[in-house]
């Protein structure tokens, strides 16, 4: 029976001792959205495809503007010369179409590579974040998968863990 009592009492000293679990949640898509790196990489892209859309507009005017001194001289063209023409005009378009095309995929490929980039920043600064600051998990949710159903308020990280992200991006 002693031992049994001894047993016990060295159970409570150790469940006594154990450390509770330290869990935080952050919204993600809060962070993302309201990251200072990213408004200005969303600005910084907004301006290069203002330059793409002003180029390709620029070519197509200039298309257009092709196409309608074909159409008014083609009345005086013979039909076989007209019809060379017309495909010549119909392969330039092609071609324009398929620049257009390999341009925008570049230009999102970019972003998309640079959008990620800072994804991963704002992962492992959350994950340094944790570590520093004794948390067992810091879980993440976002209106795209809600994995965090209920938090208490006092354990929401989001607006903490992005003001200290937003501190350090102004200080590079």
């Amino acid at each position: 029976m002693k031992k049994i009592i001894y047993a016990v009492f060295a159970m409570l000293i150790f469940a006594s001792c154990e450390k509770p679990n330290k869990i935080g949640f952050v919204d993600n898509g809060t962070i993302i959205n309201d990251y200072q790196e990213k408004k200005d990489l969303e600005a910084k892209f907004q301006i290069k495809e203002e330059a793409y859309r002003n180029k390709f507009d620029s070519i197509d005017q200039a298309f257009q503007m092709e196409v309608q001194k074909f159409q008014s001289e083609a009345q005086r063209m013979s039909q076989n010369k007209a019809q060379q023409k017309y495909q010549e005009l119909g392969q330039k378009k092609q071609i324009q179409d398929q620049q257009k095309q390999v341009e925008a995929q570049a230009f999102q490929q970019a972003f998309q590579s640079e959008l990620d980039s800072i994804i991963n920043k704002v992962k492992k600064f959350e994950n340094e974040y944790g570590k520093t600051n004794g948390y067992t998990y810091i879980l993440g949710t976002s209106d795209a998968q809600a994995t965090v159903l209920f938090g208490a308020e006092e354990n929401d990280l989001t607006q903490t863990i992005l003001d200290a992200l937003n501190a350090e991006y102004e200080k590079k």
